[in-house]
């Protein structure tokens, strides 16, 4: 009840999400009963953690429903060996936004055999399994259009540990979004994700270019350039549109029409 008011009161204009127990938990019911069934209309999302098969997924589904939420998208918490194994048809299904990667629990399922190590900032990127666990889930995403989330870094204090399993995580993982657990993690997280200067530079320069030619092929600096790297170039303006990154001139004003053009 308390979440629910705490929806329902957020300032306007705010994204607020509810997470709520596992599905085969005795109080996932009435979580979603009441949390998405008095705050719905105000939510944006559902966090459904400990997901294994699409048949939870369809379950939390069902219970939106029946609380009158069902326009209501879930984003689920694959956290185990199984759920990784199962992460392309959890990411196909219509209802799943996005799909996060539990890392603490997911080391802790392998009953010791993962090193305490594999759950810190540098470890996670190292570990074999945690490593393949990473690359399935952000994999499974892209193949389905749904959002890969990467897990905390839990030393919160260590702004350098921070930014750079962020930028680890954008640049070598397909990690489009990442978790922070302490609002001094926000905006490093947002610096490592966006594009630098010089590939927003770049990328205007190829779009504007390609605009002006009807998106016909063109040569760029001697490079050879269609629709197949416009669609890319494309993708890292928007990325550094939703980082908070200026844009030039030439493309700015695609960003806030209405309708842009779609290479």
């Amino acid at each position: 009840a308390l979440v629910a008011s705490l929806a329902r009161d957020a300032a306007p204009g705010a994204r607020v999400g509810a997470r709520v127990h596992p599905v085969d938990h005795p109080a996932f019911a009435n979580d979603v009963a009441t949390i998405a069934g008095e705050a719905g209309h105000r939510l944006t999302h559902i966090m459904l953690p400990k997901v294994e098969s699409v048949e939870d997924v369809v379950l939390a589904e069902q219970a939106l429903q029946r609380a009158s939420a069902g326009h209501l998208p879930l984003q689920v918490l694959i956290e185990s060996p199984a759920a990784v194994q199962r992460a392309f048809d959890i990411a196909a299904h219509p209802r799943v936004q996005s799909l996060s990667f539990g890392l603490m629990d997911f080391v802790s399922a392998h009953g010791g055999a993962i090193p305490a190590s594999a759950m810190t900032s540098s470890g996670q990127f190292t570990h074999p399994l945690v490593v393949r666990a990473k690359l399935e889930i952000a994999s499974a995403c892209h193949a389905h259009g749904k959002v890969p989330s990467h897990c905390v870094v839990t030393e919160f204090s260590n702004t350098a540990a921070m930014q750079a399993a962020a930028s680890r995580a954008a640049r070598e993982f397909g990690y489009t979004r990442m978790w922070s657990i302490h609002p001094a993690q926000i905006r490093p997280i947002l610096e490592a994700f966006a594009p630098t200067q010089d590939d927003i530079e770049v990328a205007s320069k190829i779009i504007a270019a390609a605009a002006g030619a009807d998106w016909a092929p063109i040569s760029f600096d001697g490079t050879l350039h269609d629709r197949a790297s416009y669609r890319y170039y494309w993708q890292v303006l928007e990325r550094a549109h939703s980082t908070g990154r200026a844009l030039p001139g030439a493309v700015s004003a695609w960003f806030t029409s209405p309708a842009p053009p779609c290479p």
